[in-house]
Order: C-alpha cells, then structure tokens, then sequence
C-alpha cells in the first residue's frame, strides 16, 4: 500500500510543479512586459521632452551653441543622440571612441528609412544586447530641422528579469516544499483508511474472518471501513456455522452405524467412514481419489454402481461378500446426487450390516422349528396312546397301565420343557433379581454327586471332584448354581461312553473362582462350537431326546452365569472329550 501512497504523492507533486512553473513562467512574462513597457514609455516620455524644449529654445543650433547638453545629459539614463536632417550626428551623449561605426549605421538607417515617414518612432535592435531605439523630429519653421533619438541596452531589464526569475523561483520553492508537507499530510491522512482497509480486505480474501479495520472516519472511508467489518464480522459469523455444520456432519458421517460410501460424477472415490473402513479393512489413502472398479471387488457392489450411474434412481438391494474368513450380509442404499440445477454430483452408498440379524433371523426360524418339534414328539406320543386305549385297550390291564405310564413320562416331560422355557424367558428380562447369599461350591458338587450315584453306578463312569478341603464361597443363588453344574455334569455323563470319566475341577483365586468340567466323552466338532448355547440345539438329535433332555439346559446354563456376572468357555476334540470352564466371581459388588 506504500506504492500507492507514493503514486498519489507524486501525483500530486508533478501537478503542483506543473501549475507553479506555468504560473512562474505567466508571472515572469508579465512582469517583463510590464517592465518593458514601462521603459520604452519613459524613453518615449525624455524624448517627446527634449524635442519640445529644443524646438521651444531656438532649435537644434542653439540648443548646441548655448551648451545645454551639459546640463541635460546627466539627467537621462539612456543614450541621447541629435542627429540633422540628413542623418549626420551633430550629438551623442557617448564619447567619440564610444562611437561606434554599428551604432551610427544604425541611427541614419532608422532617420532615412523612418524617420522621414514618421514624426516619431520606434525600433528595437536584436542582438548580443537588445538596443531599443525611440525617435521624434524637431521642427523649424514648419520645416523638419534633425531629429532627437534615444537609445538604450536592454542589459538592465536582462538583469531586472534575473532577480526576478530568482525571487520566484526561491517563493515558489518554499511554496512546494510547504505544499510537498501538506500534501504528505493529506494523503497519509485520506489513504490510511483505504490502506487498511485493503489489508482487511487482503486478510479475508486469505480466510481470516477475525480481522478487523479502525473505523475513525466519518466520510466515505468512514462508511467503506465500517462495511468491510461489517462484512468480515458477517463472513466470521458464516464461517463460523459452517464449520459447526461441517464437524456436525463429519462427527455424524464417523460415527454412524453403517458404512458410508461417496462416490464423484467421474467415478472417483471421495468419501468412507469409520465403519466402512472398519467392515472391510480398507486404508483411506489406497481407497480414496480412485475409480470405484480398481478398488472395490465384489461384483454385485460393481453392478450396483453402475446400475444407479445408468438410470439415477434410488436402489435398496440385500448382497453377501465375502470378508476374509467369513461372509458378512448387507443391505445396500444406493441414491444418486443431483444438484438444484439437475447437475449431476455422484452417488452415496450406504452399507448397512445385517449378519447379525440374519443370524438371530435363521436362530428364530430355528427355535421355532425346535419347539414345534419338540412340542410335538410328546403331544404325538400321548394323543397315539389315548386314541389306542379309546379303540379298546382299555380291557386289558396290564397295556392300560403300560399307556398310562408312558402318557405320564410324555406329560413330565411337555411340562419340564414348559418350565425350562418360563425360566430362561424369566431370566432374560431385565427386571429379573437373583436371590443372592454365599454358596459353598465344595458342597454344591457334592450333593450333585450324590444325586447322580445311580447314574454313575449304571453306566460304570466314575466322577471325581478336585477341591481344596476347605469351604470355597461365591456370592450367588444356590440353586441357580446347583442348576448349572446339574446340567453339565448330567450333559458329560450323557455323552461319555460306559466306562469313562468325569472330572470336575475347583481353583480359587483372588477375586474369582474357576470349575472345570471335564470328560471322556465323545467331543464336539469345531464347527458346532459357536452354537451349542442355542435353544434347541442338539448336536446329536436322536441320542439327545432318547436322554431325555430338553435342547435347552446349555442355554439356562449361559443365561444363568451371566446373570452372575460370570463367563463360561468350552473347549473340544472329537473323540476326546469336551471341556467346560465356568469362572464366578467371589463378590457381585461393583460388578457390570
């Protein structure tokens, strides 16, 4: 902004130089002429005198004779010379060597060629000095007798003009440097403002909306710095929602559940969030800024795109891909992005992960396979027997109470899985509250192991419990305790074959107590693992049911060390035996 201050000061320099030099010039012409003419009417004046008073005196003759050159010659500052009619000088006020040839040339060309013409004249001489020349005649009874001629050199107006021209140009000097501090004044004064003004403006243009201009006039600049901050206190105000909507945005696009996919007009990656990234472990400085083909690779997702570039219409559509080790479903919302002005922006892909509904939709469908099955198996078995005893077994003791007993097993076993199903459905609701106390797990196997002595006995499986011979206490309900190592240790002599073993391990530790559950029996597949807390789910249906079992003690067993805040794992080898390893805290309080 300097260069501009300079520029006007300048400006200003030039015209102020301009409009004195042309008024020094004017001022000086003026006053040369004036002084000029001033001369020339006073040459004019002596010389309409002398004549008059020669001619008044007797004439030229005596006005020489009588020697009144004398007395009249000192009185005149310029040259005085009478010349006859003829042209022959009869008198010069210069001395005779003073006389020089040029001069008396002069002075007969002007009386012969003028002089004769004209009762009075005058002639200026150019050349090194400037010779003005003023004539009149004097007359003799009506007769021209000479002439009186006055001369002079400009040398004095040469030397008047030059201490002239000096006095200007010294007042005009000072007059430019006062202007020259005036000006400096006056623009520093009016291009401050537009200075900083243009700063401000300078900032804004960069983005710094904070910057600010010193409002401190009341004329135009005034009102030019009063609206600029107007408008960067408007444009910081703009910036300022526009960055909240933008974190808004970028916090809501992270965070969101579903994967978010943006993809430019030209096919060019531009956008993917936290949890596409997530799903299907790409880098954003791989995935970003490339043809959306060259960096995703499941076909179907391919076709998708493709299908919204070609007909701009919004597509909702279910796909499976598979993600390293597994498949994962999704749903797919696919919208095509169109300007206010049907510009055409790109498309947004949303990924919404369903596996897991998938997974609890194929659980539903099974659980409700599971209990039509399980209900039916009972409610067959007792319809067929009624429905013999009615067509006449009735007659025959010993077959009616041979029906009456097995409707009655079916019956036990309709309503224990009736009851198991009331209980786990209880223990799922939130508002569920177990009775808690301190249990004693020594105790609690122990009894269990006295329970199952019959069972033991018939299948030849012997079961031996590892413990310290000292109490080991959790904080827990004793029978939803009693219940969950009932169903295990019962599930392990189910499965083991006569003549095996089950064993069943008691470590305290610090804060937490660990069971282990071990047989010989015949293992689980790997595959089954994931799924052997299902309801219903029986890895060996046909033995399962002959064993009188539900399909769902493994799931109250889960439901119930959760609700103790517990854990339980299992480990498997097919024709080795299978391990489960229950751990329950020795307190619940503080625990989530």
């Amino acid at each position: 902004m300097t260069t501009y201050r300079k520029k006007l000061l300048y400006t200003l320099i030039m015209l102020v130089m301009v409009v004195m030099m042309a008024v020094g010039f004017l001022l000086g012409h003026l006053f040369k002429s004036y002084y000029i003419k001033t001369f020339n009417e006073r040459i004019q004046n002596e010389t309409f005198f002398i004549s008059t008073y020669i001619q008044e005196h007797g004439g030229i003759t005596s006005f020489l004779e009588e020697g009144k050159t004398a007395k009249l010659t000192p009185l005149l500052d310029s040259n005085l010379t009478i010349l006859s009619a003829s042209g022959e000088i009869l008198y010069d006020s210069t001395s005779s060597n003073e006389l020089h040839k040029n001069h008396a040339n002069i002075l007969r060309k002007i009386i012969l060629e003028k002089g004769l013409k004209q009762e009075e004249g005058y002639e200026v001489i150019e050349g090194e000095s400037d010779l003005h020349y003023y004539w009149k005649t004097i007359e003799k009874d009506g007769e021209i007798e000479g002439f009186v001629v006055h001369s002079n050199e400009i040398e004095a107006i040469h030397q008047v003009n030059k201490q002239m021209w000096q006095i200007l140009i010294i007042c005009l000097g000072v007059a430019l440097i006062i202007i020259l501090m005036l000006a400096s004044k006056i623009t520093s004064y009016y291009t401050r403002p537009i200075e900083e003004a243009t700063m401000a403006a300078i900032e804004l243009a960069k983005g710094n909306y904070r910057t600010r201009t010193f409002e401190q006039h009341s004329d135009e600049t005034g009102m030019l710095t009063t609206s600029l901050n107007i408008l960067a206190r408007n444009l910081q105000e703009t910036e300022t929602a526009r960055e909240m909507n933008q974190d808004r945005l970028e916090t809501l696009v992270e965070n969101i559940g579903s994967g978010v996919l943006l993809i430019d007009s030209k096919g060019y990656t531009t956008l993917i969030n936290r949890e596409f990234k997530k799903s299907f472990g790409v880098n954003s400085a791989t995935f970003l800024f490339q043809v959306f083909y060259s960096v995703i690779k499941d076909k179907e997702v391919i076709s998708i795109i493709e299908e919204i570039f070609r007909t701009e219409k919004t597509i909702k559509r279910q796909v499976k891909i598979p993600l390293a080790i597994e498949r994962k479903h999704f749903e797919i919302y696919g919208a095509p992005i169109i300007g206010t002005h049907d510009e055409w922006k790109g498309i947004l892909l949303i990924f919404h992960d369903i596996t897991e509904l998938k997974r609890l939709e194929q659980m539903r469908k099974d659980f409700v396979a599971n209990v039509s099955h399980e209900l039916r198996t009972p409610i067959t078995s007792i319809k067929g027997f009624s429905e013999t005893l009615l067509d006449g077994a009735l007659k025959d003791e010993k077959t009616l109470k041979h029906f009456l007993s097995i409707i009655l097993k079916e019956s036990d076993r309709l309503q224990e899985l009736i009851q198991e199903l009331l209980n786990l459905s209880k223990m799922e609701q939130q508002e569920f509250v177990l009775k808690t106390g301190d249990v004693d797990i020594t105790n609690v196997l122990g009894d269990i192991q006295e329970m199952l002595i019959g069972k033991l006995k018939e299948k030849e499986v012997s079961l031996e419990i590892k413990s310290s011979s000292k109490p080991v206490f959790i904080e827990g309900e004793s029978d939803r305790i009693k219940q969950v190592f009932i169903n295990l240790i019962t599930n392990a002599l189910t499965y083991t074959p006569n003549g095996g073993w089950v064993t069943v391990n008691v470590t305290e530790n610090e804060q937490t107590v660990d069971i282990v559950v071990q047989d010989s029996g015949i293992g689980i597949e790997e595959k089954e693992l994931p799924r052997i807390f299902e309801r219903f789910y029986r890895i060996d249906k046909a033995r399962s049911r002959d064993s009188g079992g539900t399909g769902i003690g493994l799931a109250i067993v889960k439901h119930i060390i959760e609700v103790h805040k517990g854990k339980i794992k299992v480990e498997s080898t097919p024709g080795s035996g299978t391990t489960f390893t229950v751990t329950l805290n020795k307190s619940l309080k503080g625990k989530v």
